[in-house]
């Protein structure tokens, strides 16, 4: 029976969980998803910033849920909490990251380590402990997000005025094993009916970075569509690998990123 693109893209009655969904990119993920319907919970560990973030939380669907990224059993109390509750767990978004260090020569191995943790690790801790939900309904959607910066080096012209800018290396080789990691789980997910892709946005500075008016006009300038990403352009991939628009498509990795890598 053919489906209409209204019930294609809607998440009514799904149950999300977005890491870090109050962040920068974040906030426009979850929106997004909880604008087509779902019961989002934001999983982070500051409630406050969510309800500043999300002052209408209620009407648009969206809860927190306190979850610390690094620490296994922190994500597995919040997945199963989230269970308990809903009776299912239908999309994971892994969005959250923590890192430390930037020079690519003096990183301090405490500092490599706590980027690969906060960037891949964490992924794959968060993916690890929702698969035995996914499996038992035989359904779900998990969405990775990585960066342009897991399939092309930096720029490093951009950066030689905006030092402070500058993205450091573990940053990079972490997010292009989420990548890879995305690929396994979706080949081995597969036969359960769980799909895994992952989003990889490109120039989508925060706030604080865009007050450097020069590093953003040297970003929109190497950038084919001449400008940064607005955050609120994130929406519709996200909502398309949740959905059942979605269904015959995994392993995928979809770059947002204005043609930066077409170059």
């Amino acid at each position: 029976m053919q489906r209409s693109l209204d019930t294609l893209f809607s998440l009514k009655g799904k149950t999300a969980l977005v890491t870090g969904g109050y962040g920068h990119l974040g906030k426009s993920i979850s929106l997004g998803l909880a604008e087509a319907g779902a019961t989002v919970y934001v999983l982070g560990r500051n409630e406050e910033k969510f309800k500043l973030v999300f002052p209408d939380q209620e009407l648009l669907k969206l809860k927190f849920r306190y979850c610390d990224i690094s620490i296994s059993e922190s994500i597995l109390g919040a997945i199963a909490g989230v269970a308990e509750v809903e009776g299912k767990i239908d999309i994971l978004v892994n969005n959250a990251f923590y890192s430390a260090g930037q020079s690519p020569e003096n990183l301090t191995d405490e500092q490599w380590a706590l980027g690969i943790d906060g960037n891949l690790n964490s992924v794959y801790r968060c993916i690890r402990e929702v698969i035995p939900y996914m499996k038992k309904q035989g359904a779900g959607r998990i969405i990775n997000v990585a960066s342009m910066y897991g399939v092309v080096s930096p720029d490093f012209t951009i950066y030689e005025e905006s030092p402070a800018s500058l993205n450091p290396p573990h940053y990079g080789a972490a997010k292009a094993g989420v990548v890879q990691l995305t690929k396994y789980f979706a080949s081995y997910l597969a036969p359960h009916g769980i799909t895994v892709n992952v989003v990889s946005p490109g120039p989508f500075p925060n706030e604080l970075v865009q007050q450097d008016k020069g590093f953003v006009k040297r970003l929109s300038k190497k950038n084919p569509m001449g400008r940064i990403g607005k955050p609120e352009e994130l929406k519709g991939a996200f909502v398309f690998f949740a959905s059942d628009s979605s269904s015959f498509v995994t392993g995928q990795n979809l770059l947002i990123d204005g043609g930066w890598t077409i170059w």
